[in-house]
């Protein structure tokens, strides 16, 4: 499964996700979208803009997590 820390990152800054859409130039939705992780799809630029905004690295935004085995 994969983990997007878009809200966690968004609360270490105390940005909310207007800020970061303005910052970005990405639609508001889609923000929302991977702040709760509804999202099934994620455009690299925009993954290149969030890290360019948090100053981060794409391993700080999106994390794989092995799926348990039943």
């Amino acid at each position: 499964m994969i983990k997007i820390h878009l809200a966690k990152l968004l609360g270490e800054r105390k940005w909310t996700q207007k800020q970061l859409a303005d910052i970005t130039g990405i639609r508001p939705n889609t923000i929302n979208q991977m702040y709760h992780e509804f999202i099934d799809r994620i455009n690299v630029e925009h993954i290149d803009k969030i890290c360019e905004a948090f100053e981060c690295e794409v391993g700080d935004l999106i994390e794989y997590v092995p799926n348990k085995k039943h």
